[in-house]
């Protein structure tokens, strides 16, 4: 069975979007970050701080390739090489994309969000601009993330059904 991978920028909808889609089309959700701060016992900030995220995402990702889920992975999930190919090979990438501007207003402050300082919106507007190029490697289709999420979760749901 193929996985269905939403990437995308923090704010970008993965979270909200992926169990609506996942609901819509009869399969399992998991948040990737959710799971990582469950399986370490430590928070996504506390594991940026002891340099063990980008370890933790892999191995997360790598348990749950290939499965009948959506799965709404971190924003920098595609910066490394083998996950961008593990994620290609074992199902359906989806790049939610959305401008700076709306990732901004959907994170507020940035709170608990270790890649963000005192100006959020510049913030993404500069990792939005690095990653630009991994996202776009590592995605079988791009979506429009910057509507209401029904709107965003329908057009998901086509985009894995045209790909399916």
């Amino acid at each position: 069975m193929a996985t269905l991978w939403l990437v995308g920028m923090m704010g970008s909808g993965k979270s909200t979007v992926g169990p609506v889609v996942a609901e819509k089309c009869g399969l399992g959700f998991v948040d990737l970050d959710s799971e990582i701060e469950r399986t370490r016992r430590k928070s996504i900030e506390a594991l940026f701080t002891d340099g063990e995220f980008r370890e933790a995402e892999s191995a997360q990702l790598r348990s749950v390739a290939g499965a009948a889920a959506v799965v709404a992975c971190g924003g920098g999930a595609v910066l490394d090489t083998d996950n961008r190919s593990l994620m290609r090979d074992s199902g359906c990438v989806v790049w939610l994309q959305a401008p700076p501007e709306i990732l901004a207003e959907r994170i507020a402050s940035g709170s608990g969000r270790p890649l963000l300082g005192d100006d959020a919106a510049a913030d993404l507007t500069r990792l939005s601009a690095e990653r630009t190029a991994a996202y776009g490697e590592s995605a079988h289709v791009a979506v429009d993330a910057a509507g209401d999420p029904g709107e965003v979760a329908e057009r998901v749901v086509e985009a894995w059904t045209t790909w399916s």
